[in-house]
């Protein structure tokens, strides 16, 4: 897996049109501190193919999770949003501006970093 940084944040989201109408396929608790979301997603880099994204994070603070028989219902209409505050990474499926607003979010993490990997579809 590869760390995903802060100043990277917007060109990884716009590659993958920040995840609208991606399929949410998996919610992982490897650890009490460590959570892992895979998602399938059209990557604009090669010619809007599908691929498959793992997102690890790690030392998760907060979170709010789904069940795994809920998460093919998940609306991912409006995307996801990932951003970078207080030196804190903050994840939702929502069309979220901080970490307050991604918070009220059916499903969201917050973690001190973020580790991706991608796989064919």
């Amino acid at each position: 897996m590869k760390p995903l940084l802060a100043k990277e944040l917007g060109s990884f989201l716009q590659r993958f049109e920040n995840f609208q109408d991606a399929e949410l396929r998996n919610i992982e608790v490897i650890s009490p501190t460590t959570l892992k979301v895979t998602m399938a997603a059209q990557d604009s880099a090669r010619e809007f193919d599908w691929v498959s994204i793992e997102l690890e994070f790690n030392n998760v603070e907060d979170a709010k999770l789904l069940e795994s028989s809920k998460l093919s219902f998940v609306d991912m209409s409006e995307g996801i949003t990932l951003i970078h505050e207080n030196n804190k990474f903050a994840f939702g499926i929502t069309n979220g501006y901080n970490i307050a607003n991604i918070q009220d979010a059916q499903c969201y993490i917050v973690s001190e970093n973020v580790k991706y990997q991608e796989s064919n579809f």
